[in-house]
C-alpha cells in the first residue's frame, strides 16, 4: 500500500504517533489499512483520501494490518457518486440524540450530501463544525486567504503558528477530527461553474454581493441550494435560495398529533369527541385519518380528511358520515403531516424585491428592511473604496449613510424604508469585526439551514433573516484611541467594544456550571473572547465523564477521551484554543452536599455565573445561590431544535425560579400496570421492571445478606407498608428467582415471559371480561382502555427469542453465573426455552387489580405478620445454603451501550406488552429514546444558544440597564426567533424602604432574640416569628418562647435548629415573619446575622 500521508491529531504538534493513541487509520485511494497499537486495540476503517485518524487511547508499539475496505460505512464508489444513502449505516450510539431530532431517513440524506463552504473565518468554521457533526458525506473548505493574528479572536481552530497559512488549509485537520465519517477537504481553485455545480449545497461567507449573485445563478442553473451568510460586528445577514421547487418533508419536526376517540356524531360534517383526560391539539386545516374505529368501520379506510374546527375535546371534520355505520366504540385519530413545496427567488431578484423578512425582535419590526438597505450600502462602499469602513470613523459612516439614502431614493415606493442613521452608523463602524458570539450563534443558524437544504427536514429561512445586537454596544461612542488595534487576537473585539471592555473581560472571574454540550461551546467562546485571559479565572465543574454519545455535539471531546472527566478534557481543549486562558477544572456537582467546596468565599469571588446544565433542579439550586450572593447568572437550555436564554441580573430582573413550567403529566400506576394505551406506557413499565428485577431486588438482597438481623428488624418494625414489600423482593431474588447455572437462567427467562405476557393478561381478562361493565353501566373496556390478549410463546418468533436471550444473560450477570459462548446465538437459546415445561395457568377468583387512577401502588401490600414471619424463616434457611461471601450484582440501566442487552431487554419487554394490547411496536432506537428519556440534542441549537448568551455577557460586564438585555426563545425548525426584555423583579415598598428578592438584610453582632425584634420595631415592623430551616426559633404565640428572648440567636440555631455552622462561615440566615402597623403581613428579605 503506498503510504501517502499521516495526519497527526496530537494534543501538541508532533511528528510521531502520539503514545496515547490506541490505533490510527490510514486511507489512500486504493485501499484501507490501520496501524494497530497494542494487542487490545480496535481496528477501525474510515472512508476518505490520504487521511489517518487517531481512534482511542492506550497502547504502544505498532504493526501494519491491511484491510480491504473492512467495516467501511459506504464504498468509495458510493461516496463518489453520492449514492448509498439508502444503505448507509448510521452509528446509533454516536448519533442517538441527533437521530431523535432528524430521524433515520433525514440522516441518510445528510450522509449523501456534499457541501462547499466559502470563507473560513469565524462564521465559516462554525458552519463547518456544525455541518460536520451533523454527518454530511463531505465538506469542502475554500479560503486561500492567509491567517492573520486577529482571526484567532473568532476562528477557534487557528493558532499563532498558523499565521500566514491559507485559512482553509490551517483548520482542515482539526475539523476532520470532529467526525471521521465525513470527508473534509480543502480547495483553492477558482469558484467556476464546473466547480460549484459539483456540490449539493454551497455556502458563501465573506463574499461581495456581486460575487454571491454570480454563485447563486450557477446554483440555480444546476438545481443546487445556495446560502449567503455574513456577520458584521453585531449585525448579521442570512439569505437562502433552495430552488424553485424545494420540498420540505416535515415543516416542524413535531410528532403527528393524535387523539383517542370517545364518540362520533354523524351528519353532513362529522363531530369527533375525545376521552375526558385526553386534550386534543389539532388545528383547523389539519388533515387526519382514523384507525381502530368500531361500528363506523368505514372511517378507518377513508383518506385524509380536513379538520374544520378544533376544540380541546372535540373536532369537526369535513366528512359527510350520514350514510356510514353507527359508531360503537374505539378509535384513534392521527394527524397526517403534509410536505410543503417552496418556490425561492434568486438572489438577484430578492435584492430588489426581498419579500417578507424573518423577525427576531418584535420591538424592531422595521429593522430588517433597514439592515437590508444597510448591507447593500456597505457592500457598495467596499466596492468603490476598496476597503471596509474603519471602526469608529464618522466619515466612513456618513459615506455609507449617503449611499443608503441614494439606494432608498431610487427604490420603488413600496420598498422605501425609514432611515435610522444611528443604526447605519453602527453597522458601518463595526462592519470589519468578526465577533465570536455572533459567529457561534449564526454558525448554528446557518448550519441548520445546511441540514435543511441537504435533507428536506424542517422549514428553511424564506428567504432573508437579519439580526442585530446593538444593545451589546457601549452606550456612548468610543474614541479612536480606544478602538485602535493592538496587533493581537482581540483586535476585532476591541474595534467594536474598546480596550477597556477587553481588559474587563480578561480580568473576569467566571463560574461555568457544566461541561457538556453547552459547556464546551461556552469554553470555546470564552477562550476566543479573551475571558479570564488576564488576571481573571474560569472555574468549570462537571461530575460527569465522557460517553460515546457525547461526541456528536460536545465538540471538544474525541473518542480517545471517553471515560475521562468532562470538565478536565474540555478545559484542556479550551486552553489549546487560547493558551492565555486561566482555568480550573473541578469534578464536583453543585448542590447542598458540596457547599464546603463552593462556599461563601467561592461564590463571593465570582463576577458572573454561567449555567450549562441539563436539569431543572440543578438550575434552581444555582439560581438560589446567585440570588443569595447577588451574582448575575446567564441561563440557557436546549431541546432538539428549540433553545432559550435568560438573563438573571441582581436588582434588575426576576430570578430563574420566579416562574416554573407546569409539571410533566405522568401516567397513573394502574394504567402502566394493567391498562396501557400507548407505547410510552409499555416502555415506562418495561424500564420499571428492569430496574426492579435486575437492580433493586438484588440490591435489597445484598442488604439482607450483609446484616440479616438488622434488615429484618428494620423491616418488621417499620410503619411503611412499602418497606415490607422489600422483604418480598428479597425472597424473590434469593429464593423464587434464584438460579445456579445458565440453563436455569434460560428457564427463568422463559417463565418470566409466561408470567408477564400470558398469565397476568389471562388473569386481567378473567377479572374484567370484554363485556364487563362499571357500576354506572358503562363498558369497563371503554377508551382509552384497550382489551388485551395473552401471548403464546413462539420459538420461531425472533422477538420472543431476542427477549429470552437478553433476559437470560442479564439474569446470569446478576447471579454471577458464567455465560457460555453459544449464548450469543438467540436461536440456540430459544430452542432450549421452548423445551422447558410450563404449567397451564388457571385464573384465580377475587384477585384485586387496581383501577383507581389516583392509587400510588398497583396492589395492596400485605401486612400479615404471620406471612412476614414465614418469609423471614424462609430467607434464613435459604441464606444458610449460600457461601458467607455470596452477593448478587445489581445492574444499573445504561442506555448508550448496545452490547449490554439492557435495551434489548427493555425494547423486547415493551414490544411484547404492546402486542398484548394491540399497540404499534417500536424499534430499538425509538425504544432507547423513550425508555432512556433521551433529550433530543443537536450541535446547531447549542451553538445558537451559547452565542446569544455571550452577546448578553458584554452587557453584564458593562453593567447595562434592563432595557439592553434580551431573553430569547428560538426554534430552528420553523424557524422562529423571539427576543424580549427580561421581566423586572417584584418590588415591595414600606414607608421609605423598598426591596426585591435580590435584597438581604444583614444584622451585625451576636444578637439575642430580643435585639432582633427591636431592630425590626425601629423600622416600624413587628416581627412575630423567626425560623431557621425547618425549625421555629421563636413565635410570640408560644408562652415558653418568651424564655428565649434573652438567648443568643447563634445558640438557638445550634441547639434548636441543629445547624452546624462551618468555621469558614461567619453568619447564619433566618426567616422573619412580620406585620406592619396595621397588622398586615409583610414579605421581608432573608435576614443574615453576622455573629462573628
Amino acid at each position: 500500500m503506498p503510504l501517502m500521508k499521516i495526519a497527526h491529531f496530537c494534543p501538541k504538534t508532533s511528528d510521531v504517533v502520539p503514545s496515547q493513541a490506541k490505533s490510527i487509520v490510514i486511507i489512500d485511494d486504493n485501499c484501507c489499512a490501520s496501524v494497530r497499537l497494542g494487542s487490545d486495540a480496535e481496528v477501525t476503517v474510515g472512508v476518505g483520501r490520504f487521511e489517518a485518524f487517531f481512534m482511542s487511547k492506550r497502547g504502544q508499539g505498532c504493526q501494519l494490518q491491511s484491510q480491504e475496505g473492512k467495516k467501511a460505512k459506504m464504498t468509495d464508489i458510493e461516496m463518489e457518486n453520492g449514492v448509498g444513502n439508502a444503505n448507509v449505516e448510521i452509528d446509533e450510539d454516536l448519533h442517538s440524540r441527533q437521530l431523535a431530532v432528524y430521524g433515520k431517513e433525514s440522516m441518510r440524506r445528510l450522509a449523501a450530501s456534499n457541501v462547499l463552504i466559502v470563507g473560513m473565518s469565524g462564521l465559516g468554521v462554525e458552519i463547518a463544525k456544525n455541518s460536520i457533526l451533523a454527518g454530511l458525506k463531505s465538506v469542502t473548505l475554500h479560503d486561500p486567504a492567509p491567517v492573520e493574528v486577529r482571526h484567532l479572536g473568532s476562528q477557534f481552530y487557528l493558532s499563532e503558528g498558523d499565521v500566514g497559512r491559507p485559512k482553509a488549509e490551517a483548520c482542515r485537520d482539526r475539523l476532520q477530527e470532529l467526525n471521521t465519517a465525513v470527508k473534509v477537504v480543502t480547495a483553492s481553485e477558482d469558484l467556476t461553474e464546473s466547480f460549484l455545480s459539483g456540490f449539493d449545497v454551497v455556502v458563501a461567507t465573506q463574499t461581495s454581493l456581486a460575487e454571491a449573485v454570480r454563485m447563486d445563478d450557477i446554483c440555480c442553473k444546476h438545481g443546487k441550494a445556495f446560502i449567503k451568510a455574513d456577520i458584521r460586528g453585531v449585525f448579521s445577514s442570512v439569505f437562502c435560495d433552495f430552488g424553485d421547487k424545494f420540498e420540505v418533508s416535515d415543516v416542524d419536526g413535531e410528532e403527528p398529533r393524535t387523539g383517542i376517540v370517545a364518540g362520533i356524531t354523524q351528519g353532513s360534517t362529522t363531530l369527533v369527541t375525545s376521552v375526558e383526560d385526553d386534550r386534543l391539539e389539532f388545528e383547523p386545516g389539519d388533515l387526519v385519518v382514523f384507525s381502530e374505529v368500531e361500528g363506523m368501520s368505514e372511517l378507518n379506510s377513508v383518506g385524509p380528511v380536513k379538520v374544520l374546527t378544533a376544540k380541546p375535546h372535540s373536532l369537526e371534520i369535513d366528512l359527510d358520515s350520514s350514510s356510514l355505520g353507527q359508531y360503537t366504540k374505539g378509535g384513534i385519530v392521527t394527524q397526517v403531516k403534509q410536505p410543503k413545496t417552496l418556490t425561492f427567488k434568486s438572489l438577484q431578484e430578492s435584492v430588489e424585491s426581498p419579500g417578507e423578512f424573518l423577525i427576531s425582535d418584535f420591538s424592531k419590526l422595521e429593522r430588517p428592511a433597514l439592515l437590508h438597505l444597510g448591507f447593500r450600502a456597505v457592500d457598495e462602499f467596499v466596492g468603490a473604496v476598496g476597503r471596509t469602513p474603519k471602526p469608529g470613523d464618522r466619515g466612513d459612516a456618513d459615506a455609507v449613510i449617503e449611499i443608503a439614502k441614494r439606494i432608498n431614493d431610487q427604490a420603488a415606493q413600496e420598498s422605501k424604508v425609514d432611515i435610522d442613521e444611528k443604526v447605519l452608523a453602527h453597522l458601518a463602524s463595526t462592519w470589519s469585526a468578526d465577533l465570536n458570539p455572533m459567529a457561534a450563534a449564526f454558525g448554528g443558524v446557518v448550519g441548520q439551514e445546511v441540514v435543511k437544504a441537504a435533507s428536506g427536514k424542517f422549514h428553511p429561512i424564506f428567504q432573508w433573516f437579519y439580526f442585530d445586537s446593538i444593545e451589546s454596544l457601549p452606550e456612548e461612542p468610543l474614541s479612536q484611541e480606544e478602538l485602535a488595534p493592538e496587533g493581537g487576537r482581540y483586535d476585532d473585539q476591541i474595534a467594536v467594544f474598546g480596550k477597556t471592555m477587553q481588559r474587563k473581560l480578561e480580568s473576569s472571574n467566571i463560574f461555568l456550571v457544566g461541561a457538556g454540550a453547552l459547556g464546551c461551546e461556552f469554553l470555546k467562546n470564552m477562550a476566543c473572547m479573551g475571558v479570564a485571559c488576564g488576571s481573571g479565572k474560569v472555574t468549570v465543574t462537571d461530575d460527569d465523564v465522557i460517553e460515546k454519545s457525547n461526541l456528536s455535539r460536545q465538540f471538544l471531546f474525541r473518542d480517545w477521551d471517553i471515560g475521562n472527566p468532562k470538565s478536565t478534557v474540555a478545559g484542556a481543549a479550551a486552553t489549546k484554543i487560547n493558551p492565555n486562558l486561566s482555568l480550573e477544572a473541578l469534578q464536583n456537582r453543585v448542590s447542598p452536599e458540596t457547599e464546603e467546596v463552593f462556599n461563601d468565599q467561592f461564590w463571593s469571588s465570582k463576577d458572573l455565573v454561567v449555567n450549562a446544565l441539563d436539569n431543572v433542579n440543578a438550575r434552581l439550586y444555582v439560581d438560589s445561590r446567585c440570588v443569595y450572593f447577588g451574582k448575575p447568572l446567564l441561563e440557557s437550555g436546549t431541546l432538539g431544535t428549540k433553545c432559550n436564554t435568560q438573563n438573571i441580573v441582581p436588582g434588575l430582573t426576576e430570578n430563574y425560579g420566579a416562574t416554573r413550567d407546569p409539571p410533566e403529566k405522568s401516567a397513573p400506576m394502574c394504567t402502566l400496570h394493567s391498562f396501557p394505551h400507548n407505547i410510552q406506557h409499555c416502555l415506562t413499565f418495561a424500564r420499571s421492571e428492569f430496574e426492579g428485577i435486575l437492580e433493586k431486588n438484588p440490591a435489597d438482597a445484598n442488604a439482607y445478606l450483609e446484616n440479616p438481623e438488622k434488615y429484618v428488624h428494620d423491616i418488621t418494625h417499620s410503619s411503611d407498608a412499602a418497606a415490607k414489600e422489600n422483604l418480598k423482593r428479597v425472597v424473590d431474588a434469593l429464593i423464587t428467582d434464584y438460579c445456579s447455572n445458565f440453563d436455569e437462567c434460560i428457564r427463568w427467562a422463559r417463565l418470566k415471559f409466561q408470567q408477564q405476557f400470558h398469565d397476568r393478561i389471562k388473569q386481567l381478562t378473567y377479572t374484567f371480561p370484554e363485556d364487563a361493565k362499571t357500576s354506572t353501566g358503562a363498558f369497563f373496556w371503554s377508551a382509552p382502555k384497550r382489551f388485551p390478549k395473552a401471548l403464546d410463546f413462539d420459538a420461531s418468533d425472533q422477538s420472543h427469542a431476542s427477549f429470552i436471550q437478553a433476559a437470560a444473560i442479564l439474569k446470569a450477570q446478576v447471579q454471577n453465573i458464567s455465560i457460555p459462548g453459544w449464548a450469543s446465538d438467540a436461536n440456540k437459546m430459544v430452542e432450549i426455552a421452548a423445551s422447558i415445561p410450563v404449567e397451564e395457568f388457571v385464573p384465580k377468583e377475587n384477585v384485586k387489580i387496581e383501577t383507581d387512577p389516583k392509587a400510588e401502588s398497583n396492589s395492596a401490600i400485605s401486612t400479615d405478620h404471620q406471612e412476614l414471619d414465614s418469609m423471614v424463616v424462609e430467607l434464613a434457611q435459604a441464606a444458610k445454603k449460600l457461601p458467607p461471601s455470596y452477593r448478587l450484582t445489581p445492574i444499573a440501566f445504561e442506555k448508550d451501550d448496545d452490547t449490554n442487552f439492557h435495551m434489548q431487554f427493555i425494547s423486547g419487554f415493551a414490544n411484547m406488552r404492546a402486542r398484548n394490547y394491540s399497540i404499534p411496536e417500536v424499534d430499538k432506537l425509538q425504544a432507547k429514546l423513550i425508555a432512556g428519556r433521551i433529550i433530543p440534542a443537536i450541535a446547531t441549537t447549542t451553538a445558537l444558544a451559547t452565542g446569544l448568551v455571550c452577546l448578553e455577557m458584554y452587557k453584564v460586564i458593562r453593567n447595562a440597564p434592563l432595557e439592553a438585555y434580551r431573553d430569547s426563545f428560538a426554534n430552528l425548525a420553523l424557524p422562529l426567533f423571539a427576543m424580549a426584555e427580561p421581566k423586572p423583579p417584584q418590588k415591595f415598598n414600606f414607608k421609605d424602604m423598598s426591596w426585591t428578592l435580590w435584597d438581604r438584610w444583614v444584622l451585625q453582632g451576636d444578637l439575642t432574640v430580643s435585639e432582633v425584634l427591636n431592630w425590626f420595631r425601629e423600622k416600624g415592623l413587628e416581627a412575630y416569628s423567626i425560623s431557621c430551616g425547618q425549625a421555629l426559633l421563636y413565635n410570640n404565640i408560644f408562652p415558653r418562647h418568651k424564655e428565649r428572648l434573652n438567648e443568643k440567636m447563634s445558640d438557638l440555631v445550634k441547639t434548636v435548629a441543629k445547624v452546624d455552622i462551618p468555621p469558614w462561615r461567619n453568619h447564619f440566615d433566618v426567616v422573619v415573619a412580620c406585620e406592619d402597623e396595621e397588622g398586615e403581613d409583610m414579605d421581608v428579605p432573608l435576614v443574615s446575622i453576622q455573629y462573628r
